[in-house]
């Protein structure tokens, strides 16, 4: 008996030390990190959950008039002289400040189309973006005679400290209210698609899943998912642990992984640690759910999915959507798309060997589900085909796109797929009209360092889609919306 409490305490002991320097290390890391900004700590207040669920659509619309009217006087007019710069979004005077353009596309928006709806998409996009990543998608759905539904999450869109205390269950009661919105001006009977960017796309595969069997959701009746978050790293789970020096007001900046610039006008490059943690919760619960109704044969009804997934993705995981996903589904008409490597580049020593080959990652055919790669005619050129296999077959049909590698890019990214090249912030050749007051996809990244104000890893990240018309026209076809 001795010897066990000995045991015991011994191994307290050696927890204890652990989780001590744990504490102490995350102490340490805070403190090198970057002073926080008014935008750090200034945190909207949104409604819960439970108010999302008792809310219309012109609540949240109020309510979230009301977020955007509190910046002013908590965030823009609180800097300092070193944070009134042109690259800062939250100076009132930069030109990366939303509130100066014509549109905001921080904000929840409907787009009608002309005539009578005949049918409805909901836009949900991704953690720490905003409405703006599915505006393009947005305009495609509004042109084919469907009305538009933008959500902008919880959270998002304000400053990086409303992801300090928001939850994802706040964001899937925002996914609700949506699609109650989108059924409300359509008719019964009529087309209810939802299209999900990274985190929106599992939350619009987590409402579809919640709504199979539940006569108080609308059913959707096509999915489409774009770099969807079905699983996150593993170290998202220890999140929690390491934000809680931040209890303590003098160790504020524990509870940020990230604390960088803010430069982009729709998107937040600070990353709290509460947002690891809440994806780590919510793509358990998820991927849990999918496994519990698989077993259950209890996804028949599931509407199509479509999914667009890079085969290298450092936000989410791509095995995750093969094995926790497409491995799950019924034959049910469903399709995945990889975009693969770009092969015509030599890598020689130098890949990863977490860059698995399409091979390595696709289970043998045949498959349940459509499966299309988008790669390289061949190695020594460029051009792109689709190489796609029907759900149930084993043989491959290779199909040339008319679209091709840029010579510079090696791959494309998690953020890149909803941009065409053309897009005024992200893309690589931007022509459009508006102006964001920066072009991030076509600033140069080769050149000294010290001469840009932005991380050069951060802008060595493909931001837009060369393959983004085929992905429109795949789009259409399974949205139903050719020829419209």
């Amino acid at each position: 008996m001795k010897a066990v409490k000995k045991w015991l305490r011994l191994g307290s002991l050696v927890v204890a030390v652990i989780a001590l320097t744990f504490f102490a290390l995350r102490i340490y890391d805070a403190h090198n990190k970057p002073d926080l900004g008014p935008w750090h700590t200034f945190v909207p207040r949104e409604l819960s959950a439970d108010e999302l669920d008792a809310a219309s659509w012109q609540d949240y619309l109020l309510a979230e008039q009301a977020l955007f009217a509190a910046l002013p006087g908590n965030v823009y007019q609180r800097l300092d002289d070193a944070e009134r710069v042109p690259d800062n979004r939250y100076f009132a005077d930069s030109p990366l400040n939303a509130s100066r353009f014509e549109w905001d596309w921080n904000r929840s928006y409907v787009l009608e189309p002309d005539g009578k709806p005949r049918g409805a998409a909901v836009m949900l996009h991704g953690l720490t973006d905003s409405p703006y990543s599915l505006r393009h998608i947005a305009g495609v759905y509004r042109d084919a005679g469907f009305v538009v539904v933008g959500l902008r999450l919880p959270g998002h869109g304000t400053t990086p400290g409303a992801l300090t205390r928001v939850t994802w269950q706040d964001w899937l009661a925002a996914t609700r209210l949506a699609v109650r919105e989108a059924q409300r001006l359509i008719e019964p009977g009529d087309e209810l698609q939802l299209v999900g960017y990274s985190a929106g796309g599992g939350l619009a595969l987590k409402y579809a899943l919640d709504a199979l069997g539940n006569q108080e959701l609308p059913q959707p009746t096509r999915l489409t998912l774009i770099s969807p978050m079905i699983g996150v790293a593993g170290y998202a789970r220890f999140a929690g642990l390491a934000g809680l020096p931040a209890v303590f007001p003098a160790f504020a900046k524990a509870a940020w992984l990230d604390v960088l610039p803010e430069y982009n006008p729709f998107k937040y490059n600070s990353f709290a640690l509460n947002a690891a943690r809440q994806s780590y919760l919510f793509t358990a619960a998820l991927q849990e759910q999918i496994a519990v109704l698989a077993g259950r044969n209890a996804l028949s009804e599931l509407a199509p999915v479509l999914t667009f997934q890079s085969l290298v993705d450092y936000t989410v995981s791509t095995p995750a959507v093969v094995d926790a996903l497409y491995a799950q589904l019924p034959a049910n008409g469903s399709e995945l798309v990889l975009f693969d490597l770009n092969r015509f580049v030599d890598f020689g020593p130098l890949l990863g060997a977490h860059a698995k080959s399409p091979l390595e990652l696709l289970p043998a055919g045949p498959r349940r589900y459509r499966t299309t790669l988008i790669g390289n005619v061949s190695p020594q050129t460029l051009d792109a085909a689709a190489r796609s296999t029907e759900a149930g077959a084993s043989e491959e049909q290779v199909t040339p796109i008319g679209l091709a590698f840029p010579r510079e890019v090696f791959s494309l990214s998690h953020v890149a797929l909803p941009f065409p090249v053309s897009d005024s912030l992200y893309g690589l050749q931007p022509d459009e009209p508006e102006d964001y007051g920066v072009h991030l996809g076509a600033l140069s990244v080769r050149g000294e360092r010290g001469v840009l104000l932005v991380s050069m890893e951060a802008l060595q990240r493909v931001t837009s889609n060369p393959f983004y018309p085929y992905m429109i026209e795949r789009l259409r076809e399974h949205g139903g919306l050719r020829g419209e």
